[in-house]
């Protein structure tokens, strides 16, 4: 997946790179392991790179939306004696929850290896029409399958966002999809396994930044927070 534009990339790697190195100089004895937080629901700048291209599909994918299933709810888990019931519940809840989405994962990541193409001259953005009735797509228009899917089965809007990534080493850009299971962390589905394999967290992935977050209906900027570790 091509980004908005060299300019745009300039700065957002500037930016990245510029927080970086402001933390690689002295106090080495205390700061050490810079790592990095995110602010996932920022409000994106009108001047956002992403948003125009992100607001083409918005609203492509609105006129041909995909079958509606209703939200089954959820509750976070609640830390209580393992003696009693409602631990049990959000427990047993909670594994389940996960264990299908690592199902999804797998399930899609499988999927890429035979509908996987990359793009062409132009990066156009698939609704999910498009890509199940094309049968074969970039990693934007695969990702729209564990998007969707997850919602179909029961989990919150409020939880699953599509997610512009990208890696500052070489530049790329990609798509996946966050769980919010977790505000802070989420999980990662990566529908072409070009990014990761399995489901890990967003926290175990420093090679990559996430960008952007958006639905249908929402766009978000994340910004990032440098933090440090105690050794």
């Amino acid at each position: 997946m091509r980004g908005p534009g060299p300019t745009a990339l300039r700065i957002a790697c500037a930016a990245l790179l510029g927080g970086l190195l402001l933390f690689a100089g002295g106090c080495a004895n205390s700061l050490l392991s810079p790592l990095q937080d995110y602010r996932y629901f920022t409000r994106p700048s009108p001047h956002d790179a992403w948003s125009r291209k992100i607001r083409g599909w918005q609203v492509r994918e609105r006129q041909s939306p995909p079958p509606a299933v209703a939200d089954a709810g959820s509750r976070p888990p609640v830390e209580v004696s393992d003696a009693d019931l409602r631990a049990k519940f959000d427990g047993f809840r909670a594994e389940r929850r996960r264990q299908l989405a690592r199902d999804l994962a797998d399930w899609i990541q499988a999927q890429a290896a035979v509908h996987y193409v990359p793009d062409g001259p132009v990066d156009h953005w698939a609704t999910l029409e498009e890509t199940l009735a094309r049968g074969e797509e970039d990693c934007d228009g695969l990702e729209l399958l564990s998007f969707n899917l997850l919602r179909d089965l029961g989990f919150g809007e409020d939880e699953i966002f599509r997610s512009v990534v990208m890696r500052p080493s070489d530049g790329q850009h990609h798509m996946v999809t966050l769980w919010f299971e977790d505000p802070g962390d989420p999980w990662v589905i990566d529908p072409t396994g070009a990014m990761t394999t399995g489901m890990p967290r967003m926290s175990e992935l420093p090679a990559w930044v996430p960008l952007k977050l958006f639905s249908e209906t929402h766009d978000f900027t994340v910004v990032g927070e440098l933090r440090t570790a105690q050794r």
